[in-house]
């Protein structure tokens, strides 16, 4: 079994204690947000390494390193290949869209990610909000005005929907 399926297994456990299971993931954030705020001190610098390597140098175990690549993948300029059987000497990079990292924090709804002060320095607060709304609206559905049968018909045809298109 891979790294990834042990770190779902886990972190993802519907038997398991609700108690301690809050405690697992109120331990991962804390543990989470303490490897992006060192991610975010330098956005440019490519971070890359074995699983091994990356848990070592953020001080993780490997199943946290586990959990925090799951949860970053999306966010990367190349995803990882973490689906293909993750191994602790797995070549892992960390090199992320900044953009697309911020909006997936915004859409994870954590505030305690997105709201770190190292993002100042990234965005400015006009480009934060503008990506905040940008994410917040791409989940939104807005349904199209109905034709009504006496509008026009939309194919531009001039006569009455119900006499044209709508029959």
């Amino acid at each position: 079994m891979g790294l990834l399926e042990q770190w779902r297994e886990m972190a993802y456990d519907q038997n398991a204690d609700k108690n301690e299971l809050q405690n697992f993931w109120a331990n991962y954030f804390n543990l989470e947000k303490g490897v992006y705020e060192q991610l975010l001190e330098e956005p440019d610098v490519e971070v890359q390494g074995s699983v091994k390597e990356l848990a070592e140098k953020y001080d993780l175990d490997i199943m946290t390193m586990t959990g925090f690549l799951d949860g970053i993948n999306d966010s990367l300029v190349t995803p990882n290949p973490i689906e293909e059987n993750l191994t602790e000497d797995t070549a892992v990079s960390l090199r992320f869209d900044k953009e697309k990292l911020y909006k997936n924090m915004v859409d994870a709804k954590a505030d305690w990610l997105y709201g770190l002060p190292q993002w100042n320095d990234i965005f400015t607060e006009d480009k934060r909000k503008e990506l905040y709304l940008e994410q917040k609206k791409s989940g939104t559905v807005v349904k199209p005005k109905k034709i009504g049968r006496n509008d026009p018909c939309p194919c531009g045809s001039g006569k009455k929907y119900k006499k044209c298109c709508g029959r």
